[in-house]
């Protein structure tokens, strides 16, 4: 871990000094997704801007050097502590290579553990940073809003209030829309396997237990058991579940094999198995707003540690509802159970009266239709390439009377 990291053999090719060039950082899988359209956008617009930094394989395949991937470790609320020593040699590493390496713009995404102090370096070696997915100060540890503000010049958004949120805290902000929707949108649902996914079984119950190892340890175990509760009750239920992926194959098969169900697993099939439910038990996460999107009724799951919850967790959250669709409706308008639960006992309690009353679970999905239709904008990853070009624009010659302006964000 020593030393100047070098980019994977495959990408290493010098980058000519006239490139502008992008110190990029992605941790998580989902960023390193989004960081790989954002790439792709970019490059149409500036096939000359170069990426280098911190991601995962997407990121590669779109052309960036990686020099380190922290994304099959991405951890979730106070989890990133069991990081901490790896992401300090991260950033002393990144500081020396800025020190070496003439960079134009520092461009971090999500994951605000390491990527406000990353943001800091970067504005000490005097680059302009945009922070793309910024921390969601306005949900916990709300005090960081001031750290944004010292160490982000820009900060493209994701969800429509946060624009007003940042801007009246002195940063400025501009509403890109959601990249999950982008994706969603352009994914054409199997309406065969739907079809067959719902045949056999009633209620249809399916879970989403996270795309993350010990997010699955935490959560699938409670889904198990209330789906063997709701097995009890309804002697017709079908269980349905969404594998994320390799890194948690083991995981869940782990915990499937032997829980005394029948489970039928899919992978990379989220809007199926979404869309064949009739209800949905899902990690806490960006996955609670792909459920909303296909307006399906859901309970919201998440057991961290109680002690961490209590010592520090409570002390830092600033909203009285943790998942996303409440958050974003200010309201309740999904149950959650979170951030931990002692027993699945009420959760199955509250799943089984949702599928006992069908004008429940229509009521929730009226109510996930009126929060989702006025939210759901495509085009983030474009709308978030025109300022990347904006600002590297500024950087490379700060003339005002140089050139025009790229087009203003939009949405399409």
């Amino acid at each position: 871990m020593s030393g100047i990291p070098q980019p994977d053999r495959a990408t290493s090719q010098p980058c000519p000094a006239s490139h502008p060039r992008v110190l990029i950082s992605a941790l998580e899988p989902s960023a390193d997704l989004h960081g790989a359209s954002l790439i792709r956008e970019v490059s149409r617009i500036l096939p000359q801007v170069r990426f280098v930094g911190l991601g995962g394989p997407r990121m590669r395949e779109a052309g960036a050097h990686t020099l380190d991937d922290l994304t099959a470790h991405a951890s979730m609320l106070l989890g990133t502590l069991r990081l901490v020593g790896r992401a300090l040699r991260l950033l002393h590493r990144l500081d020396r290579l800025m020190s070496e390496q003439q960079f134009d713009l520092g461009l971090v995404i999500d994951s605000p553990t390491l990527h406000l102090p990353l943001a800091g370096r970067m504005k000490r070696h005097g680059l302009p940073v945009l922070y793309y997915i910024a921390p969601q100060t306005w949900a916990w540890a709300e005090y960081r809003h001031r750290k944004v503000a010292r160490r982000v010049d820009r900060a493209a958004v994701i969800l429509p209030f946060e624009e007003e949120y940042f801007r009246s805290r002195g940063i400025r902000a501009d509403y890109v829309g959601h990249p999950l929707f982008d994706v969603l949108a352009a994914h054409t649902v199997d309406a065969e396997l739907v079809s067959r996914l719902r045949r056999g079984g009633e209620p249809v119950v399916t879970l989403l237990p996270g795309s993350r190892r010990h997010v699955v340890q935490e959560v699938l175990p409670g889904q198990l058991e209330v789906c063997r509760q709701l097995a009890r009750r309804f002697k017709q239920a079908r269980f349905l579940l969404s594998l994320a992926g390799e890194p948690v194959r083991p995981a869940v098969h782990t915990r499937v094999t032997g829980c005394g169900l029948q489970i039928e697993i899919q992978e990379g099939r989220n809007p199926e198995l979404i869309t064949a439910a009739d209800l949905v038990l899902v990690a806490s996460g960006t996955a609670t707003l792909e459920v909303a999107y296909y307006r399906k009724p859901m309970i919201v799951m998440y057991n961290h540690s109680r002690w961490a919850y209590e010592l520090i967790g409570r002390w830092l959250i600033a909203t009285p509802w943790l998942s996303l669709p409440n958050i974003i409706a200010g309201r309740q308008i999904v149950p959650e159970f979170m951030p931990y639960y002692r027993s699945a006992d009420p959760i199955a309690a509250k799943a089984a009266e949702m599928l006992s009353a069908p004008q429940t679970l229509e009521r929730v999905s009226r109510q996930l239709d009126e929060l989702m239709t006025p939210l759901i904008k495509t085009g983030a990853s474009a709308n978030t390439a025109r300022i990347v070009a904006e600002m590297l624009q500024r950087s490379v010659d700060p003339s005002p009377d140089r050139q025009t302006s790229p087009p203003p964000v939009t949405h399409r």
